[in-house]
């Protein structure tokens, strides 16, 4: 077999491939034993007719066309590995010349990542917001976990703004009470916004069997999206109970004897949250610094593919979850489909680009991925899925996708080494040296957008889709 590379552009290339036809031998052998085992001749037992009466009843051409189907894949992949090419995704076979008994040629056109050269990234600087936590945050920290502690107790007086109330509901629309109209002892804490618009203002005022009416769209049922008329019941008030901010309060809440250790607690996890925050911060703007300086092409179809697969993630996976329509979504959103389809192209080119350099990156600086590393990576895939560790485990290795994630980690430690390099400096103008933080492959994950709207296994990534070179090819 010999074969030959003609660059189309810089992200596609044709192979022109000649095999000689005494290397299709064993798939002719091949095709006529299917052949044999497909078929009834009179005269001869299955699986035991000679080739040349396969030839003379069923064609010489059924024959060459079986073996050159199952002999495509392999020259295929010969010609790419000769080729030394990185291809991506299937590729589109012309069988140009097919001589019996001679020669057997083919071209194949592919998609190819392109040659990115990797700019100098250790002028990067970035400005990041100043790790700062007041005694302001400090106090809603506590307030919060005070509030989880807080009781009910029936009152007799009337409702006001953060109290519990008891609720029966009736919603009419055009003066029929609605099938899924009617709810009974529903409780609700006035001012948290979970129920309709306007119950707020109708329930507030009203003492243990007060009744009101106000009108309110539906957010949610048969009549979504309509106005209704709502008459509310209140069947109980109750007002909540907070226990006082002392040291009996952090003994009983934490692990701390006094409610100053409580919170210098509550500054300390503050503080680590900013500081994650921070770090996420740098590594998105570092990133987008690094896409600036690079020149990456994108190959047409796996753009397309990657916008194909953005769609379909939202609107089969996260909107049917949460029963929403594309229509809907864009509604609430209150973006226009033009406006939509302009960001879910930016955010798939942005993707790709991402994921070439970085894998370039990866290359150049010989990163590798340890048992340990893709072990913390995928319990954390694991735990945002919602799955077992086990469970998504096996997920993983049965989708095939153990190198999908293994790609994560090594662009996870890839970025790294950028931030690194980069100058980092808080609003403040104070040197953040992250060189010390854990290399948070999750951080990173979603700075380098490999993940998209989605986020869990199902996503893996435009351009690691269709890169095995054994990849079946059929004529």
């Amino acid at each position: 077999m010999k074969s030959a590379v003609e660059t189309l552009n810089p992200t596609r290339v044709r192979l022109t491939v000649e095999v000689p036809f005494e290397e299709l031998k064993d798939s002719l052998d091949a095709a006529y034993k299917k052949i044999n085992q497909q078929v009834t001749v009179k005269g001869f037992r299955k699986g035991k007719i000679p080739a040349r009466i396969i030839d003379q009843r069923f064609g010489r051409g059924a024959v060459l066309e079986e073996a050159v189907n199952d002999a495509l894949p392999k020259f295929y992949t010969d010609a790419v590995n000769e080729g030394e090419l990185n291809v991506l995704g299937q590729p589109d076979v012309d069988i140009t010349e097919l001589k019996d008994g001679e020669l057997l040629a083919f071209t194949a056109e592919v998609d190819v990542r392109p040659v990115i050269e990797i700019p100098d990234y250790s002028g990067i600087e970035v400005t990041v917001d100043a790790i700062e936590v007041s005694e302001e945050d400090v106090d809603k920290a506590v307030e919060a976990l005070r509030d989880r502690f807080a009781s009910t107790a029936p009152v007799e007086r009337a409702a006001a703004d953060g109290d519990v109330v008891t609720l029966d509901l009736e919603a009419k629309v055009d003066g029929e009470v609605l099938p899924d109209g009617v709810a009974s002892g529903v409780q609700y804490t006035i001012g948290s916004g979970e129920l309709l618009d306007g119950v707020d203002e109708a329930v507030i005022g009203l003492e243990a069997g007060g009744e009101a009416t106000f009108t309110s769209e539906l957010k949610g049922g048969t009549a979504e999206g309509k106005e209704a008329e709502v008459t509310v019941k209140v069947s109980q008030v109750s007002a909540r109970e907070v226990p006082e901010l002392d040291d009996d309060f952090a003994q009983m809440a934490s692990e701390f004897d006094t409610l100053e250790a409580l919170r210098a607690d509550s500054r300390k996890r503050l503080e680590g949250n900013r500081q994650y925050d921070q770090a996420t911060q740098a590594q998105e703007r570092v990133l987008e610094e690094l896409l600036k300086l690079a020149e990456v092409p994108i190959p047409e179809k796996l753009l397309a593919d990657e916008i194909n697969t953005r769609k379909h993630n939202l609107e089969h996976h996260q909107l049917g979850q949460m029963g929403l329509d594309l229509a809907k979504y864009l509604e609430i959103q209150g973006k226009t489909e033009e406006e939509f389809e302009t960001e879910t192209k930016e955010q798939a080119e942005k993707g790709i680009r991402t994921q070439f350099i970085l894998d370039e990156l990866v290359n150049k600086e010989k990163l590798n991925v340890n048992q340990e590393e893709l072990t913390e990576h995928l319990m954390r895939r694991a735990q945002s899925s919602g799955m077992s560790p086990d469970e998504f485990a096996k997920a993983v290795v049965e989708g095939g996708q153990v190198p999908m994630l293994v790609g994560e980690v090594a662009r996870g430690k890839a970025l790294a080494v950028v931030v690194e390099a980069a100058k980092v400096t808080d609003t403040n103008g104070v040197l953040v040296d992250l060189s010390d933080e854990d290399e948070d492959d999750e951080t990173v994950e979603a700075a380098a957008d490999t993940e998209t709207v989605e986020a869990a296994a199902e996503d893996t990534g435009a351009a690691d889709k269709g890169a095995d070179k054994g990849d079946k090819t059929e004529a």
